[in-house]
């Protein structure tokens, strides 16, 4: 609960009636839908009845242990050893526990996975379908295997280790070596500062068995574990079988004590440099890392545990708003900034005040953040603030009781996960939202405020300073010791809070009026043509009790213009738009005047479509309505705001330019597209082209002609509202009855096969091998879901053969699809990284097995993994109101009814192995490639 909340903004609850003093000690009860248990071996087991999503449930196991608890020769087993779990074990050898769940339609890497992090390793097996008994029977024995009977068998040890040494390369980014440099610093003293999980690359070549296993049965014991089942299943039968499966699994004797791992006090302010070649900006921070008993183990246990909590989301969402308004109003001497106070590493906190500096301004940006500490901690934060943030807290609140049914079984689980490892209690959202209720009248804006001096004192303080290692200016130590010492006590002035007051629309707009009513019983939807031409499709959904969606297209696009300098401001004008506020509000005020309510409302432009998009409460659905209304009618067109965007994408172009990930995305963008003018590169010289002019004229040609949108209104509101609403704030909108199309521009990718080896600097060894087939072919729905049908079974062999077998790389990535516009068309997207040497090596394994397929077409089984997955996902999704605005959108370009099962389940269904050979066959004969490896520059 304490991690959902902490993250959560807010929402509206009645404040009246608590008026009588608050006992802070009461505590808050637990919540009753969960079971907690311990076996006599010492095993904790928490489970829960939910039905989100229907017939489907979620089997977690919960270690106490993670990298921390590894000697120096064990440097990286930890996270080892969370690979070896899917690589044998007492009653699933090999590879089989993968396959057996596969044939399920539970995939390896999206509902099988695990993690570890430097204090906890975690395994789950997630949707698993429960009409299916001896399913959950298998479950259950996974996780008994998981527990204390892994193989660890020689050989499977020496082919992983390939694999964790790709990850590593993977994961050995510039972010990576910048942290790697803080570590040691902001952890002195501590083993936090020796230990990155990933581990030692000599130890992970080197280590042997029986270092492994000295581990595993070290700390894989039955007192640091537990079993966390959330789902759509009987309790009582499930404890019955938890007792069964898990009472047998052995306790070790004697067994060393879990440490706590303390990070040593300093009074000195530490500081570090940490700067990589890779690095796109600089950054500034001083950050105290702290113990405060009065935040550890309570999870809201009670009433000021809760009121602790509502105050550092206060003091950070205030703090957030503050900085976001100098930034919006072009004052702001970062590129972005914060403040404020978090969670660190188990049983430590941290108050930290950091900005992005602009290009070499490391000391504006440093002296702006500090400036904004010192503004709260002389000044403190207003009345109306707080009030701001408590309504706008409130409205998060009420959406999550609302749909407290829509919590996910996962999401359940993190909660038990973190009463298992950190004694944070687990507390139902309506106990928690009564007591916010009562709490929250008790909460002053002084008190909040008071947080600060809490937080920040002048013990165990490090100045952290990152960025590029070359082409900057970066401050030296003294430089800003300096200014942490000139910036503390400095008088600075009060932040001028100016509310608003006022409505979105002065003028009530002339409602239109419904023409047609066309019935769609396939969908329980309407169709409405309003007196302007738009067309409004309506459908109640209530599967999310507190949400309506809106959305809108019209053909066209950035398709209809010829000037490919144009192109820029018409792909980017719905963006910016949305950032210069609406009407007479800038962005900040309108902001303001949305306080508490939950509405939103964008537009875009794509290529073909001109867009709108829009979220609301059911409660605020007439806000989001008039939002809409205002994108068309009042579009504001900020010169100030147009500034500030400019100049910080100026900046992120500087920034990224000639950067490895760049380099990759620039060459793969151009090649893709045979170079065509078209294609518009990020740079500097894409940022100058996004004048203000160029925006209102692309912004106010493309959002104009209702007449030419379908408009959809999906969600728990009323047909009565919805036609009421749509009348006044669609049929009131101008139309010209334009009726356009989109254009296909011939943007098409190179015929034959185009191969490459492009060099990139790059501070790692480390190549990127991209494969992309590509083949104009008349679109069927069955070849569209064949495709990717394809593309997963390439993935699981590519799994199985350039990870496992080659241990080549961490994972090969495999995309399928087709497309119906611009032209019809299917490609098969194939991605990896490797070690240079094994670049030209592994690339042929791609082929080789496109080639096997083509001769030798799929298994049954192979092919049945992964159509049930396919199919289970289908399932899943149909219980959201997302699904039916999906479906219905799709409908209305295509004319395809993808709720109809003979448009989805059968036709997936009736998919056999040689309709995937045989498209094989079809796509890849004559299929042009794009071949390229991008691999370190010879130095």
């Amino acid at each position: 609960m304490k991690q959902k909340i902490l993250l959560l903004s807010f929402l509206f609850l009645s404040l009246i009636g608590y008026a009588q003093p608050i006992d802070w000690n009461k505590k808050l009860p637990a919540d009753p839908n969960v079971l907690i248990g311990k076996l006599p071996n010492g095993i904790t087991y928490y489970l829960r009845h939910n039905e989100e999503p229907k017939d489907r449930a979620s089997f977690f196991i919960i270690r106490n242990a993670g990298a921390l608890l590894e000697n120096d020769d064990q440097d990286g087993l930890a996270h080892f050893l969370e690979h070896m779990a899917f690589n044998g074990s007492k009653n699933f050898p090999g590879n089989s526990m993968i396959s057996t769940l596969e044939r399920h339609g539970i995939s390896f890497g999206g509902n099988l996975n695990a993690y570890t992090t430097q204090n906890e390793t975690v395994y789950n097996i997630s949707d698993v379908p429960m009409t299916d008994e001896s399913l959950t029977d298998t479950c259950l024995l996974i996780l008994h295997d998981w527990s204390y009977y892994l193989t660890l068998d020689p050989k499977d040890i020496d082919e992983e280790r390939g694999v964790i040494t790709e990850e590593w390369r993977t994961r050995n980014n510039s972010a990576t070596r910048i942290y790697n440099q803080k570590r040691p610093v902001l952890y002195k003293g501590s083993k936090y500062a020796e230990r990155d999980v990933i581990g030692d690359m000599d130890v992970i070549r080197t280590f042997k068995p029986e270092t492994l296993r000295d581990f595993y049965h070290k700390w894989y014991r039955t007192d640091l574990e537990a079993i966390a089942i959330v789902g759509d299943f009987d309790i009582k039968n499930m404890e019955e079988k938890i007792k069964k499966v898990f009472s047998s699994i052995p306790v070790i004797p004697n067994p060393e004590p879990r440490p706590f791992f303390e990070i040593p006090s300093h009074d000195e302010t530490y500081f570090c440099l940490a700067t990589d070649k890779e690095a796109t900006s600089s950054n500034v921070q001083v950050i105290r890392i702290f113990r405060d008993k009065e935040y550890d183990g309570k999870g809201y246990a009670t009433y000021q545990d809760v009121k602790n909590g509502l105050m550092i989301g206060f003091y950070n969402s205030m703090v957030g708003e503050r900085i976001g308004e100098i930034i919006q109003r072009g004052q702001a001497p970062y590129v972005k900034a914060s403040v404020g106070f978090f969670g660190m590493v188990k049983g430590y906190y941290a108050y930290s005040i950091s900005a992005t500096a602009k290009p070499n301004q490391e000391r504006e940006a440093l002296i702006g953040a500090l400036e904004e500490h010192e503004r709260i901690f002389q000044h403190g934060f207003t009345e109306d603030e707080l009030n701001r943030a408590k309504a706008n807290m409130l409205t998060s609140l009420e959406s999550m009781v609302k749909d407290k049914d829509k919590t996910s079984n996962d999401t359940y689980a993190e909660e038990m996960q973190s009463h298992f490892l950190g004694n944070e209690a687990i507390i139902n959202i309506e106990d928690y939202a009564e007591a916010v209720k009562e709490i929250l009248p008790t909460i002053t804006a002084e008190e909040v405020s008071e947080q600060a001096k809490r937080w920040w004192k002048t013990d165990n303080r490090t100045i952290v300073i990152s960025g590029p290692s070359e082409g900057v200016t970066h401050l030296t130590e003294q430089e800003a010791r300096d200014i942490l010492a000139e910036m503390e006590g400095k008088e600075v002035s009060a932040y001028e809070d100016n509310s608003v007051k006022g409505n979105l629309i002065e003028k009530e707009p002339t409602a239109g009026t419904i023409t047609k009513v066309k019935e769609l019983p396939q969908f329980q939807a309407e169709e409405w043509t309003l007196s302007n031409g738009a067309k409004v499709i309506y459908r109640k959904a209530d599967y999310e009790k507190d949400e309506v969606a809106l959305a809108a297209y019209s053909p066209g696009g950035s398709s209809l213009y010829t000037d490919v300098n144009f192109l820029p401001a018409a792909s980017n004008a719905g963006q910016f738009a949305s950032n210069y506020g609406l009407g007479t509000y800038d962005e900040i005020a309108l902001g303001k005047l949305l306080t508490g309510k939950k509405a939103g409302c964008e537009v875009s432009i794509s290529g073909l479509y001109e867009n709108v998009n829009g979220s609301s409460t059911p409660k605020d659905f007439e806000t989001m309505m008039q939002l809409m209304y205002l994108r068309f009618m009042e579009p504001r067109f900020d010169t100030l705001a147009h500034k500030v965007i400019i100049e910080r994408n100026h900046i992120y172009a500087k920034q990224i330019a000639g950067q490895p990930q760049t380099i990759m995305r620039d060459s793969l963008s151009l090649i893709s597209a045979n170079y065509s003018p078209r294609v518009q590169l990020f740079n500097d010289a894409y940022v100058d082209r996004l004048t203000l002019d160029r925006i209102e004229k692309a912004y106010r040609d493309r959002i104009c002609d209702a007449s030419d949108f379908t408009f959809f209104i999906v969600g728990n509101v009323d047909k009565d509202t919805a036609r009421v609403m749509a009348q006044k704030y669609i049929g009131s909108l101008p139309s010209l009855y334009r009726n356009e199309k989109w254009v296909d521009r011939q943007v098409r990718a190179p015929k034959g096969k185009v191969e490459k080896n492009i060099e990139i600097p790059l501070e790692v060894p480390k190549s990127t091998v991209i494969v992309l087939f590509n083949r104009e072919m008349k679109y069927t729905l069955k070849e569209a879901y064949t495709i990717n049908i394809l593309g997963n079974i390439l993935t699981n062999r590519y799994t199985k053969t350039i990870r496992e077998e080659q241990g080549g790389t961490y994972g090969v990535g495999v995309s399928g699809s087709a497309s119906r516009e611009p032209y019809n068309n299917y490609n098969m997207y194939m991605t990896f990284e490797c070690d240079p040497e094994k670049a030209n090596e592994l690339k042929p394994l791609l082929y080789k097995e496109v080639d096997n397929i083509i001769r030798e077409g799929v298994t049954e089984e192979e092919l049945s993994k992964v159509v049930k997955n396919t199919l289970k996902e289908a399932e899943q999704s149909k219980q959201h109101n997302a699904y039916w605005l999906t479906t219905l959108v799709t409908y209305y370009k295509t004319g395809v009814n993808l709720n109809d099962p003979k448009n989805m389940e059968t036709l997936v269904a009736s998919i056999q192995p040689k309709d995937v050979q045989k498209f094989a066959k079809k796509f890849f004969k004559d299929a042009d490639v794009i071949d390229l490896i991008f691999s370190p520059q010879q130095k």
